[in-house]
């Protein structure tokens, strides 16, 4: 797939080495669980880490707030999120996954902004529930949370890594 899209991405950019054409570093899907935490009732992650292992592949690992905010009822040392960041080929198989099978399954889906891009070029998109991957069963998913995913680019140019996403099949508006 890395080669098919990196020729034509190179003359599209009127880049001459191919080694300059920029290409995704990772991506990071997180899932942030801070408002369970709060909730007396549920304390166990084990749902969420096991979907999230069964979505990526890999492991997730658990992320403490930094400091204390009284406002949200949290505290220093409490789980907020589970994150796993994917490189290489399972970055590639899940963007595959993610532009082909799930984002099309997204009812109402309004295609991804232009506006999505961070300074650094990153394109941050939030998944409003996570049962939609094919991974997961019905059953699966007692509780619905949402879904954040970050794909790092190599460039710091917000059209070079549009082009980038568009030739993996991300469709703008």
């Amino acid at each position: 797939m890395a080669k098919e899209y990196k020729k034509r991405l190179q003359e599209r950019l009127n880049i001459k080495n191919i080694n300059a054409v920029p290409h995704v570093d990772s991506v990071i899907v997180s899932m942030w669980i801070g408002s369970i935490v709060t909730r007396k009732w549920h304390k166990d992650f084990e749902e969420f880490e096991k979907n999230l292992t069964m979505i990526t592949w890999q492991k997730p690992r658990l992320l403490k707030a930094k400091k204390a905010i009284s406002n949200f009822k949290l505290r220093e040392g409490m789980p907020v999120m589970l994150q796993c960041t994917l490189r290489w080929n399972r970055a590639e198989d899940f963007l595959d996954r993610l532009c082909k099978l799930i984002l099309p399954r997204i009812r109402d889906f309004e295609w991804t902004s232009k506006r999505s891009f961070d300074n650094q070029a990153n394109l941050n998109m939030w998944i409003r529930n996570y049962n939609i991957f094919p991974e997961l069963w019905v059953d699966d998913v007692t509780i619905p949370m949402w879904i954040g995913i970050t794909v790092v680019t190599t460039t710091n140019d917000k059209e070079e890594s549009q082009a980038l996403l568009e030739e993996i099949w991300f469709v703008f508006k």
